[in-house]
């Protein structure tokens, strides 16, 4: 069996193919209990106009759809941002035996950041979680998205293209 950084740096990858495609940088990865990836994701709600295409729930689908089960036992999910409320249900229903992610999540992350659902006792599904791994990165491809957006607005805002020239009026 692979590393968690191994399967990781695959999420590592999903998040990049986000960014090439102008989305928020996260990615996904679901491996089953013999190491094999049966689920991949990237965030997509922008351009599928889905609300609920975050990467997690995109590879969940995946798995799902080819394990030919939603119930997702012993598998575990590679995030690299920490989980937001809709994915943490999502991983619970089904029943993920662990999460590993990447970067936290200090405004929406439901692991460790605002909340952890995940050790809510009402919940009759128990998930472990390790966070961190791998963060830095994770960090930096969001910091990179987000500072080339706010500086694209930037250039937009004093009339000036992506190359830096004076557009035409």
């Amino acid at each position: 069996m692979r590393s968690d950084s191994y399967y990781m740096h695959r999420a590592l990858d999903q998040a990049r193919a986000a960014q090439a495609a102008g989305e928020v940088p996260v990615g996904a990865v679901v491996v089953d209990a013999a190491g094999e990836i049966v689920g991949i994701g990237f965030n997509a709600p922008v351009s599928g106009h889905d609300p609920s295409a975050h990467a997690e729930i995109r590879a969940l689908r995946e798995a799902a759809e080819r394990l030919a089960n939603y119930r997702l036992d012993d598998c575990t999910l590679y995030v690299t941002l920490e989980p937001c409320m809709m994915c943490a249900g999502a991983i619970i229903h089904a029943r993920l035996a662990r999460v590993v992610y990447g970067a936290a999540e200090p405004r929406t992350g439901m692991v460790e950041s605002r909340a952890n659902l995940f050790a809510q006792p009402w919940f009759n599904h128990r998930v472990a979680v390790e966070g961190g791994l791998l963060a830095v990165q994770a960090r930096r491809l969001l910091q990179a998205f987000f500072t080339e957006r706010r500086e694209g607005a930037t250039l937009a805002d004093d009339g000036r293209d992506a190359a830096g020239q004076a557009a035409e009026k």
